[in-house]
């Protein structure tokens, strides 16, 4: 993942195993590659990568997969961007391995 992390520890994602069938549209969605298939069905193997955008429970038709979108990275993102062009203010998420935010 280019050598940027997440805040650790944080992310609200969650997976309810019973629920899975192992459709594979988590990994099909998920920009940052969280989930993998084991044993034929969905696992979370990078949880502090995810930026918690959504797609992965939008799209999961069994309901297996929570997330609390539109508090993580995805956001900070666009607001930040957004910050520059009104408020000048600078959302962060992402650090890289000085510790500066990116």
């Amino acid at each position: 993942m280019n050598g940027l992390t997440y805040l650790k520890n944080v992310v609200s994602l969650q997976l309810d195993q019973e629920k899975c069938t192992g459709c594979r549209m988590c990994l099909i969605v998920c920009p940052h590659r969280v989930f993998e298939i084991s044993n034929k069905y969905a696992v979370i193997v990078h949880r502090d990568a995810c930026m918690e955008c959504g797609a992965c429970a939008r799209n999961c038709p069994e309901n297996a997969i929570f997330v609390n979108s539109g508090v993580g990275c995805a956001t900070a993102v666009i607001n930040s961007k957004l910050n520059r062009y009104s408020k000048g203010k600078k959302e962060c998420c992402c650090i890289d391995e000085k510790n500066s935010c990116r």
